[in-house]
């Protein structure tokens, strides 16, 4: 129960922390990130949202990862969900001051980075479901031999292209963060010894397996106590 406990724990503190990291790059104030470069240009076009735009190319983004081998866990699920929530309460807060001159915007594009990287590793190393973008990552990772940044750089910049042809906002905070991000992320991955070549995600149904082979495990040895008494 304690483990569960502290990996729970830890998955929301990456949740909570990656939404810190986006409201911090936003209010950079020099550019949007790629992805919601990608999410603005769908949302001028749709009318959509930017929330609703950024659940459905989750979801998305989701059904690819399930169809390329990687486990739809219940940090998938979380990443899809929280982050977007945690996201809108440090709005709400309304902590976090605008930059308002490029030194300052481009100190807080760098530090919303490192805090994304951080955020990345904290709800990735219990194996537990990678983010939507991160298991598309993982998984053309497996499949090549290509870096871990290199390939969430092609990732970043193939959205921020798209989202810049249907009308997003781009800014030199887009550049910083389009290349910055997936090397913070491998940098992050070495300090923390996580080997995504074969990092193995457990899925939703796993996990309920899993938990319910230990609930039996604990029930046999109640029992067995009981009757040596």
């Amino acid at each position: 129960m304690n483990k569960i406990i502290r990996i729970t724990a830890r998955l929301l503190l990456g949740f909570i922390v990656y939404g810190l990291a986006i409201v911090v790059m936003i209010h950079a104030n020099i550019g949007l990130s790629p992805w919601d470069v990608l999410h603005q240009g769908i949302s001028l076009k749709t009318g959509l949202t930017m929330g609703q735009i950024s659940i459905g190319v989750g979801v998305i983004i989701i059904i690819i990862d399930a169809f390329m081998g990687e486990g739809i866990g219940f940090a998938t699920l979380g990443n899809v969900f929280l982050i977007g929530t945690f996201l809108d309460i440090f709005e709400g807060l309304n902590i976090i001051p605008y930059a308002n001159n490029l030194f300052t915007g481009i100190i807080m594009m760098l530090i919303g980075i490192v805090l994304a990287a951080i955020a990345t590793v904290l709800y990735l190393k219990p194996a537990l479901g990678s983010g939507p973008r991160d298991g598309l990552m993982l998984a053309i990772n497996k499949r090549s031999s290509k870096s871990v940044g290199t390939i969430r750089t092609i990732i970043e910049l193939t959205a921020l292209t798209s989202g810049w042809i249907l009308g997003g906002s781009v800014g030199i905070g887009t550049i910083i963060s389009g290349f910055g991000l997936g090397y913070a992320i491998q940098i992050a991955f070495k300090i923390s010894r996580i080997d995504s070549k074969s990092l193995i995600h457990e899925s939703v149904i796993e996990s309920i397996k899993s938990l319910k082979y230990k609930e039996s495990v604990q029930q046999v040895e109640t029992c067995a106590e009981v009757e040596e008494e």
